[in-house]
């Protein structure tokens, strides 16, 4: 599948802003990036949460620069067929990514079906 960088961050925002509020608003300084790939060149990863879990910081406030989401485009288009395909890999994406912010680790990620 191919997709232009302006239209792949389009569907990033619109799924971002399709997910539940209480979602969303529990964020607390954190970017949502896109970028084409993983610095290693890899199609292995789809997205990436650079930072610090809220069960991890015990030291954290003013200064701090934002933890980030980040989405990989080339990734997500060569796991994908489709436009909605693509939309459904974001959302799990995302999803995915935000739950690492809130402490959430990969083992259950798996254990809810969204890893």
């Amino acid at each position: 599948m191919e997709m232009d960088a302006a239209s792949f961050e389009s569907l990033v925002i619109a799924e971002l802003d399709a997910l539940p509020d209480d979602m969303i608003d529990g964020l607390d300084n954190v970017v949502f990036v896109v970028e084409d790939r993983p610095e290693d060149g890899s199609l292995d990863l789809l997205g990436l949460y650079d930072g610090w879990a809220l069960t991890e910081r015990d030291r954290y406030g003013v200064g701090e620069l934002p933890d980030r989401v980040i989405v990989y485009r080339e990734p997500h288009l060569a796991v994908c067929e489709d436009e909605d395909e693509l939309r459904d890999e974001i959302h799990t994406t995302l999803v995915h990514e935000i739950a690492h912010f809130y402490g959430i680790d990969d083992e259950r990620l798996h254990e809810l079906g969204w890893a």
